[in-house]
Protein backbone atom coordinates (compact mmCIF):
# COMPACT_ATOMS: atom_id res chain seq x y z
CA UNK A 1 0.00 0.00 0.00
CA UNK A 2 1.17 3.66 -0.31
CA UNK A 3 0.09 6.26 2.12
CA UNK A 4 -2.95 6.78 0.28
CA UNK A 5 -3.62 3.57 -0.20
CA UNK A 6 -3.28 3.49 4.01
CA UNK A 7 -5.38 5.95 4.29
CA UNK A 8 -7.99 4.72 2.17
CA UNK A 9 -8.26 1.30 3.61
CA UNK A 10 -8.83 3.69 6.96
CA UNK A 11 -11.87 5.61 5.50
CA UNK A 12 -13.62 2.35 4.40
CA UNK A 13 -13.72 0.80 7.78
CA UNK A 14 -17.00 0.85 9.71
CA UNK A 15 -17.74 -0.35 13.28
CA UNK A 16 -21.25 -0.03 15.51
CA UNK A 17 -20.81 3.36 17.78
CA UNK A 18 -17.14 4.30 16.45
CA UNK A 19 -16.07 7.23 14.74
CA UNK A 20 -14.47 7.44 12.26
CA UNK A 21 -12.22 10.88 11.42
CA UNK A 22 -11.37 9.62 8.30
CA UNK A 23 -14.87 9.64 6.78
CA UNK A 24 -17.44 10.71 9.53
CA UNK A 25 -17.93 14.38 10.26
CA UNK A 26 -19.04 15.66 13.80
CA UNK A 27 -21.81 18.08 13.33
CA UNK A 28 -21.06 19.86 16.20
CA UNK A 29 -17.31 20.23 15.87
CA UNK A 30 -15.86 19.59 12.76
CA UNK A 31 -15.18 22.45 9.96
CA UNK A 32 -16.73 21.28 6.31
CA UNK A 33 -13.84 19.93 5.14
CA UNK A 34 -12.64 18.48 8.17
CA UNK A 35 -12.74 14.92 6.88
CA UNK A 36 -10.07 15.94 4.29
CA UNK A 37 -8.07 17.72 6.25
CA UNK A 38 -7.91 14.48 8.87
CA UNK A 39 -7.04 12.26 5.58
CA UNK A 40 -4.40 14.64 5.01
CA UNK A 41 -2.80 15.02 8.08
CA UNK A 42 -2.37 11.18 8.90
CA UNK A 43 -1.27 10.96 4.94
CA UNK A 44 1.55 13.70 5.29
CA UNK A 45 2.42 12.10 8.52
CA UNK A 46 2.92 8.51 6.92
CA UNK A 47 4.34 10.16 3.86
CA UNK A 48 7.18 11.60 5.88
CA UNK A 49 7.42 8.48 8.66
CA UNK A 50 8.33 5.81 5.18
CA UNK A 51 10.80 8.99 3.29
CA UNK A 52 12.76 10.23 6.64
CA UNK A 53 12.41 6.78 8.72
CA UNK A 54 11.41 6.32 12.40
CA UNK A 55 12.83 5.62 15.40
CA UNK A 56 10.29 3.49 16.95
CA UNK A 57 6.82 3.30 16.73
CA UNK A 58 4.16 3.86 19.52
CA UNK A 59 1.13 1.97 19.82
CA UNK A 60 -1.81 3.01 22.36
CA UNK A 61 -5.14 2.11 22.55
CA UNK A 62 -7.18 4.42 20.38
CA UNK A 63 -8.23 7.98 19.63
CA UNK A 64 -9.99 10.18 22.28
CA UNK A 65 -12.52 12.86 21.84
CA UNK A 66 -10.46 14.95 22.94
CA UNK A 67 -7.72 14.04 20.60
CA UNK A 68 -7.50 12.26 17.81
CA UNK A 69 -11.04 12.17 16.86
CA UNK A 70 -10.48 15.61 15.61
CA UNK A 71 -6.98 15.93 14.73
CA UNK A 72 -6.94 12.23 13.19
CA UNK A 73 -3.26 11.75 14.52
CA UNK A 74 -3.44 9.07 17.01
CA UNK A 75 -1.93 10.81 20.89
CA UNK A 76 -2.67 14.29 19.34
CA UNK A 77 -4.75 16.61 20.25
CA UNK A 78 -5.15 20.13 18.94
CA UNK A 79 -2.71 22.00 21.30
CA UNK A 80 0.05 19.69 20.04
CA UNK A 81 0.04 19.51 16.05
CA UNK A 82 2.65 21.94 15.67
CA UNK A 83 4.92 19.55 17.51
CA UNK A 84 3.50 16.65 15.38
CA UNK A 85 4.50 18.97 12.48
CA UNK A 86 7.81 19.21 13.86
CA UNK A 87 8.32 15.87 14.47
CA UNK A 88 9.26 15.13 10.63
CA UNK A 89 10.53 18.87 9.70
CA UNK A 90 7.62 21.19 8.82
CA UNK A 91 4.50 19.13 7.45
CA UNK A 92 1.39 21.18 6.52
CA UNK A 93 -1.08 20.11 9.61
CA UNK A 94 -3.90 21.69 10.44
CA UNK A 95 -7.26 22.12 12.23
CA UNK A 96 -10.19 20.26 11.13
CA UNK A 97 -12.55 21.90 13.96
CA UNK A 98 -13.81 25.11 14.90
CA UNK A 99 -14.16 26.95 18.26
CA UNK A 100 -11.55 26.81 21.26
CA UNK A 101 -8.50 24.52 20.60
CA UNK A 102 -9.26 21.24 22.66
CA UNK A 103 -6.02 19.90 25.11
CA UNK A 104 -6.22 16.12 25.98
CA UNK A 105 -4.30 15.15 29.16
CA UNK A 106 -2.91 12.33 27.68
CA UNK A 107 -0.98 13.92 24.42
CA UNK A 108 -0.14 16.53 26.62
CA UNK A 109 2.20 13.78 28.60
CA UNK A 110 3.57 12.03 25.53
CA UNK A 111 4.66 15.16 23.77
CA UNK A 112 6.43 15.91 26.96
CA UNK A 113 8.04 12.45 26.65
CA UNK A 114 8.63 13.01 22.54
CA UNK A 115 9.95 16.42 23.09
CA UNK A 116 12.94 14.57 25.27
CA UNK A 117 13.55 11.88 23.16
CA UNK A 118 13.91 14.23 20.34
CA UNK A 119 13.31 11.68 17.92
CA UNK A 120 11.60 10.56 14.88
CA UNK A 121 8.24 8.73 16.49
CA UNK A 122 5.09 7.28 14.54
CA UNK A 123 2.10 7.41 16.88
CA UNK A 124 -0.56 5.06 16.56
CA UNK A 125 -3.42 3.14 17.87
CA UNK A 126 -4.58 -0.99 18.42
CA UNK A 127 -8.14 0.78 17.03
CA UNK A 128 -7.09 3.82 15.13
CA UNK A 129 -10.99 4.89 15.42
CA UNK A 130 -12.69 6.57 18.57
CA UNK A 131 -14.76 4.05 20.53
CA UNK A 132 -17.77 5.69 21.75
CA UNK A 133 -20.53 4.37 24.16
CA UNK A 134 -23.59 3.82 22.60
CA UNK A 135 -25.99 7.81 21.83
CA UNK A 136 -22.64 9.76 23.62
CA UNK A 137 -20.35 10.01 20.90
CA UNK A 138 -18.32 12.56 22.63
CA UNK A 139 -17.61 9.38 25.36
CA UNK A 140 -14.27 7.14 25.38
CA UNK A 141 -15.01 3.61 25.93
CA UNK A 142 -12.33 0.57 25.20
CA UNK A 143 -12.49 -1.24 22.03
CA UNK A 144 -13.79 -4.52 21.31
CA UNK A 145 -11.76 -7.66 20.88
CA UNK A 146 -13.74 -8.16 17.93
CA UNK A 147 -12.04 -4.10 16.95
CA UNK A 148 -8.75 -5.21 17.90
CA UNK A 149 -8.46 -7.64 15.68
CA UNK A 150 -10.36 -6.24 12.85
CA UNK A 151 -7.43 -3.75 12.73
CA UNK A 152 -4.11 -5.58 13.34
CA UNK A 153 -3.08 -5.67 9.91
CA UNK A 154 -2.83 -2.24 9.82
CA UNK A 155 -0.42 -2.61 12.46
CA UNK A 156 1.44 -5.31 11.01
CA UNK A 157 1.83 -3.32 6.96
CA UNK A 158 3.29 -0.43 9.56
CA UNK A 159 5.83 -2.22 11.45
CA UNK A 160 7.15 -4.06 8.31
CA UNK A 161 6.92 -0.56 6.35
CA UNK A 162 8.74 1.62 8.72
CA UNK A 163 10.90 -1.14 10.01
CA UNK A 164 11.46 0.50 13.82
CA UNK A 165 14.18 0.07 15.92
CA UNK A 166 11.76 -0.33 18.74
CA UNK A 167 8.21 -1.21 19.59
CA UNK A 168 6.59 1.08 22.89
CA UNK A 169 3.10 -0.45 23.80
CA UNK A 170 1.22 2.11 25.42
CA UNK A 171 -1.12 0.39 28.43
CA UNK A 172 -1.91 -2.83 28.45
CA UNK A 173 -4.59 -3.21 25.67
CA UNK A 174 -1.31 -2.43 23.29
CA UNK A 175 0.41 -4.97 25.17
CA UNK A 176 -1.55 -7.72 24.45
CA UNK A 177 -2.43 -6.81 20.85
CA UNK A 178 1.75 -6.73 20.09
CA UNK A 179 2.29 -9.83 22.16
CA UNK A 180 -0.89 -11.91 20.30
CA UNK A 181 0.48 -10.60 16.95
CA UNK A 182 4.07 -11.97 18.18
CA UNK A 183 5.89 -8.70 18.07
CA UNK A 184 8.58 -7.61 20.35
CA UNK A 185 7.84 -4.58 22.32
CA UNK A 186 9.05 -2.57 25.28
CA UNK A 187 5.68 -1.87 27.50
CA UNK A 188 4.92 0.96 29.40
CA UNK A 189 1.84 2.19 31.38
CA UNK A 190 -0.40 4.74 29.79
CA UNK A 191 0.08 7.82 31.85
CA UNK A 192 -3.68 8.34 32.27
CA UNK A 193 -5.62 7.27 35.64
CA UNK A 194 -2.67 7.77 37.82
CA UNK A 195 0.44 6.04 35.59
CA UNK A 196 2.01 9.42 34.69
CA UNK A 197 5.10 9.32 36.65
CA UNK A 198 5.46 5.57 36.16
CA UNK A 199 5.36 6.06 32.13
CA UNK A 200 7.69 8.84 32.62
CA UNK A 201 9.94 6.44 34.95
CA UNK A 202 9.68 3.97 31.78
CA UNK A 203 10.01 6.28 29.07
CA UNK A 204 13.62 7.59 30.77
CA UNK A 205 14.58 3.73 30.79
CA UNK A 206 14.09 3.08 27.41
CA UNK A 207 15.12 5.94 25.85
CA UNK A 208 18.17 6.29 28.55
CA UNK A 209 17.07 9.89 29.00
CA UNK A 210 17.80 11.98 32.48
CA UNK A 211 14.98 11.47 35.17
CA UNK A 212 13.02 14.56 35.85
CA UNK A 213 9.30 15.43 37.94
CA UNK A 214 6.27 14.79 36.10
CA UNK A 215 4.59 17.87 34.97
CA UNK A 216 1.31 18.30 37.05
CA UNK A 217 -1.53 18.64 34.58
CA UNK A 218 -5.17 19.77 35.16
CA UNK A 219 -6.96 18.53 32.17
CA UNK A 220 -9.72 15.63 32.23
CA UNK A 221 -8.98 12.19 31.61
CA UNK A 222 -9.15 10.76 28.14
CA UNK A 223 -9.63 6.91 27.25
Amino acid sequence: MTPHDFVETLAHMRFPDAFNPYCDACPHHDADDAVHIRKTNLKLVLQAALSRGVESIWIARDLGYRGGRRTGLALTDEAHLAAHSGLYGALELKRATLGPVMVERTATVIWQVLQDVGRPIFLWNVFPFHPHEPDDPLSNRCHSRHERLASSHLIQWLVSELQPRTLVAIGRDAQSALADLRLPFEAARHPSYGGQREFLTQMERIYSLPQKRPQQTAFDMPA
